[in-house]
């Protein structure tokens, strides 16, 4: 059996190494002329995906160039502390939570994937596809086409593969936010490392954590209507927070603030599979960075579509266990990370009872297993 893999971001190489560990053949087709390195800035990935990863024998290199991030305390615009929660939880060998490049994570995966020989083809866009019965032929913009027994779509949020395989799919939806995040050396910001601090601030929401080199990673939550952009966004960004009782305007005045990305998620989408073509980590269930599980989730998806296809008659079976066992858990996630995003975009009277009732609702999480439905789902070949 042979695969074809639309995407080589991270669910594409993930997908193709958890597929070859059932014995099933895998080709990667990446739209861009090159790899994508120095993409987007940093993210979370937590214990669960890593737990993922080390099914395949994948978590050490993704973890080398990471930091561990296992803790988060809260602070409102007022410096005053909120509350503490895990993110994430301690796996039996030690290993935590991790913060990590996003141009890293996409790197480690896709050279990992290379290692154990499987081949990607760059400037390979897809613009079509023909599920003919007996395989699946997809054509690229270039003109060239391939055949395999099975497509995988992994191609994000924005996934063209979604739109042909249902034109009725939901289109992805804004957030409400901007995101923006750097990478600042030798700053005074307070914070201990492995702690991310989370700050709801009067205008914005901010993060931080620092290293135990010295910098600080940060990133920053901006509500904004879509494509409403100023003439300058660091600009825009300190005038948000300098009301805020912290360092962070300043750290943003002081950093090369990255490229401002609207935040989507997706709602639940109702096709997932066709045939013999199937959507896999956001291309299926995208979820806002909120909960810190976009990447967690790819991971798992790809572990548990292997087990599906080795485990099941054919294709068709295993599509439908696959879907069966993730879409539950996947649209709980995605549920979860939107109502995180909408408390960072709250308004001037939702700010007041956002700060009232946190700390309540941080209390109830402090608790490991208040979130352990989350971060204790163990996918396994």
């Amino acid at each position: 059996m042979k695969a074809l893999i639309i995407g080589c971001g991270i669910a594409g190489p993930v997908t193709a190494m958890a597929l070859r560990e059932v014995g099933v053949e895998a080709e990667i087709f990446e739209a861009y002329g090159q790899s994508a390195e120095n993409v987007g800035s940093f993210l979370n990935l937590a214990s669960n995906g890593l737990a993922a990863l080390r099914t395949l024998g994948a978590h050490r290199t993704v973890l080398e160039p990471a930091i561990p991030t296992p803790r988060m305390v809260m602070w409102s615009g007022s410096g005053k502390r909120l509350g503490e929660v895990a993110n994430g939880l301690r796996l039996d060998d030690g290993t935590v939570s991790h913060t990590v490049l996003r141009s890293d994570l996409y790197r480690t995966v896709r050279d990992e994937a290379a290692r154990r020989g499987i081949q990607v083809t760059y400037g390979k866009r897809l613009v079509s596809y023909d599920d003919h019965g007996g395989g699946v032929t997809a054509r690229f913009e270039d003109g060239t086409e391939a055949t395999g027994d099975l497509l995988i779509a992994c191609d994000g949020v924005h996934s063209h593969t979604r739109s042909i395989l249902d034109p009725q799919a939901p289109a992805p939806r804004y957030s409400g936010l901007y995101s923006f995040g750097g990478i600042v050396k030798d700053t005074s910001l307070p914070g201990e490392p492995g702690v991310y601090n989370m700050v709801f601030g009067k205008r914005a929401f901010f993060g931080y954590t620092v290293a135990d080199s010295g910098e600080t990673w940060w990133f920053a939550n901006l509500p904004r209507r879509l494509g409403d952009v100023p003439e300058s966004w660091k600009a825009e960004l300190v005038r948000a927070f300098e009301d805020d009782a912290n360092s962070s305007a300043q750290l943003v005045s002081r950093s090369e603030v990255g490229p401002a990305l609207p935040i989507h998620d997706l709602p639940p989408v109702p096709v997932w599979h066709r045939g013999r073509v199937l959507l896999l980590g956001d291309a299926a269930h995208a979820t806002s960075p909120s909960s810190g599980q976009g990447a967690s989730l790819a991971v798992e998806d790809a572990v548990a579509l292997a087990r599906c296809l080795r485990d099941s008659a054919d294709h068709r079976e295993a599509f439908g266990r696959f879907e069966a066992e993730r879409r539950p858990r996947v649209e709980r996630v995605v549920a979860y990370s939107r109502t995180i995003s909408n408390s960072k975009a709250a308004g001037p009277v939702g700010r007041v009872f956002r700060d009232l009732m946190l700390p309540l609702f941080l209390k109830k999480s402090a608790s490991q297993e208040s979130l352990a439905w989350m971060y204790r789902y163990q996918a396994s070949l």
